[in-house]
């Protein structure tokens, strides 16, 4: 399986993050997957503008050419995606939000109605599943947790994929290869 690992870690000085998600790379590898990391601290990812030229001027293809160019080609050339960050005042980092944004070229503008809802029609025949890996501040409480699953749940139904686990990197990364490993 080819697992890309997104690690939204704002802050070098956090290498117990980044060495836990080496860890859980090793693990994946040691599986026999195929894994890449991605480092959002060390990459030129400019926020989504909204100017919508990916769907309307250059269907697929974002108007800035930076490493979000070679994220998406990541994404959608994998079976799973771990999208991972610390909480940061009850949320996931600023860097690994930026990330999803930028992936609205990989779907369709179109819409349509999918029970009850409106969602976007996909651009490609198969996309990856997911997982979230979040490591808690002293103040993440369950609520914290509740509303970022929600909202990466929605996220992953808009860059069709499906939200399979929300796990913390207090679990030895080998459990957490082992839940990525069983899907």
């Amino acid at each position: 399986m080819k697992i890309a690992i997104i690690n939204g870690n704002p802050r070098e000085s956090d290498q117990a993050f980044d060495g836990y998600l080496e860890t859980l790379a090793a693990s994946l590898g040691d599986m026999d997957h195929e894994v890449t990391v991605h480092g959002l601290r060390g990459m030129q990812i400019i926020p989504c503008r909204g100017c919508f030229d990916c769907w309307v001027k250059t269907p697929g293809i974002c108007r800035f050419k930076d490493d979000a160019v070679e994220l998406c080609k990541s994404y959608i050339s994998s079976n799973f995606v771990v999208l991972a960050s610390p909480v940061i005042m009850g949320y996931t980092s600023a860097l690994l939000k930026n990330a999803m944004d930028r992936l609205i070229p990989l779907i369709h503008p179109y819409l349509r109605d999918e029970h009850g809802e409106v969602h976007h029609l996909p651009r490609y025949d198969a996309y990856p599943l997911m997982g979230l890996l979040l490591s808690p501040e002293p103040s993440t409480d369950r609520e914290d947790v509740e509303i970022i699953t929600d909202i990466y749940r929605r996220a992953c139904i808009n860059v069709m994929s499906e939200l399979k686990f929300v796990e913390f990197s207090e679990k030895p990364a080998r459990e957490v290869a082992n839940a990525i490993n069983n899907n």
